[in-house]
């Protein structure tokens, strides 16, 4: 993950060299999201019919290549815009079928008393690594120039693979078990109508997949470079920095008993609420920086809850579906959502644009909370 984000702030920072228009990376985010929406319900079911072991491993083989490609192209000077979102577009493809796979194996390897526990371990490797990958990005593209980041990042799933590998297949369950594993894409759906806390799970990730990702995700290069007039190495702290929240939230989530977890998702969203009010009002990196800390910490403990409530309550034969319906929720609108808010920071101006967001943001979490999330204790 380390090397994840390393490329993560390393393209960023690419393509703020190659344009200064918000929507521009919006429409890496937009294009890298298209397939997922297409193809994410049947990585689910994919999932759940196979190994989920053997889908991990050769979408990591297929992120090493894209990885050194673009790490070419950045190190040759003939990386373009169109580059990155060609490369976006195939990774989403991989995406669509690594993140069922992903989310669904965690559970499989525990049982279900810790799968809390579980995701919030790896929730916090998943941020903790938020800590170093930008940061060390930053520091590499000015010590060797930006390719080697991709480069960087390439060798580092050789990692994952061995790990991968030390897994043993899944145990083949019972006959019934077998059966549901066996179903369609529609006995997921039917499962997730019919259970009111996930539907709220699935509102509230929607939510904040429209009014908070793309500031995090696609509006901070800019907000470096153009509102605060950072470098590389600045920008790269200011990314990374928000991993302290980021891992501070999902460490938060081993101790946190069910009975709290609604008043904790009001926390979550209060400070989200908070944070993106005063990114819209900071002039200096160092109250940037705690902004963006507290907005981690909202978005991490948020992000984090829902996925467990999700997992928890999801049947386990067909769980890769289930995560591929949220996977669908939260992607399917990350490329609208991306171009949105984008298109309203360069109409309107960054600052107005996190000012919409906190306020919209703040009105759609209460709504929710207090409408089916009041069904969260329900066994």
């Amino acid at each position: 993950m380390t090397g994840t984000w390393m490329q993560v702030m390393a393209q960023s920072w690419i393509m703020t060299t190659l344009t200064d228009k918000a929507v521009m990376l919006g429409m890496v985010t937009f294009v890298g999201s298209i397939p997922i929406v297409a193809l994410s319900l049947v990585g689910g079911a994919f999932a759940d019919r196979h190994d989920k072991r053997a889908i991990l491993l050769v979408t990591q083989v297929v992120q090493i290549c894209f990885a050194l490609l673009v790490g070419w192209l950045v190190a040759t000077g003939q990386i373009r815009i169109w580059h990155i979102i060609l490369v976006a577009f195939f990774l989403g493809i991989s995406a669509a079928f690594e993140m069922p796979s992903a989310a669904a194996l965690v559970p499989e390897l525990v049982g279900k008393d810790h799968i809390a526990t579980a995701i919030a371990v790896d929730r916090s490797v998943f941020h903790g690594t938020r800590l170093i990958g930008p940061a060390l990005a930053g520091y590499v593209i000015g010590i060797a120039g930006p390719a080697a980041a991709f480069y960087a990042n390439a060798l580092s799933f050789v990692a994952l693979i061995v790990a991968l590998l030390t897994i043993h297949p899944r145990v083949k369950g019972t006959e019934h078990e077998e059966a549901q594993r066996r179903g369609s894409i529609k006995d997921g759906f039917a499962y997730v109508r019919s259970d009111k806390p996930t539907i709220a799970m699935i509102m509230l990730l929607v939510a904040t997949v429209i009014f908070v990702f793309p500031v995090m995700m696609v509006m901070v290069p800019l907000y470096a470079k153009y509102v605060l007039l950072l470098g590389p190495g600045k920008m790269g702290m200011l990314m990374g920095v928000s991993g302290i929240g980021a891992l501070t939230g999902s460490v938060s989530l081993l101790g946190v008993r069910r009975e709290y977890r609604r008043k904790l998702l009001f926390a979550a969203v209060g400070c989200i609420t908070l944070a993106l009010t005063s990114l819209a009002t900071a002039h200096r990196f160092v109250v940037a920086a705690g902004s963006l800390v507290v907005l981690s910490l909202g978005v991490s403990t948020l992000a984090g809850l829902t996925n467990t409530i999700v997992q928890e309550r999801a049947p386990g034969p067909m769980r890769g579906r289930v995560s591929s319906i949220v996977a669908m929720s939260f992607f399917g609108l990350m490329p609208f959502a991306a171009l949105g808010i984008t298109n309203v920071s360069d109409l309107l101006g960054m600052r107005n644009a996190l000012l919409i967001s906190a306020a919209s943001y703040l009105t759609a979490g209460l709504y929710i909370l207090n409408g089916p999330g009041r069904h969260l204790r329900e066994p």
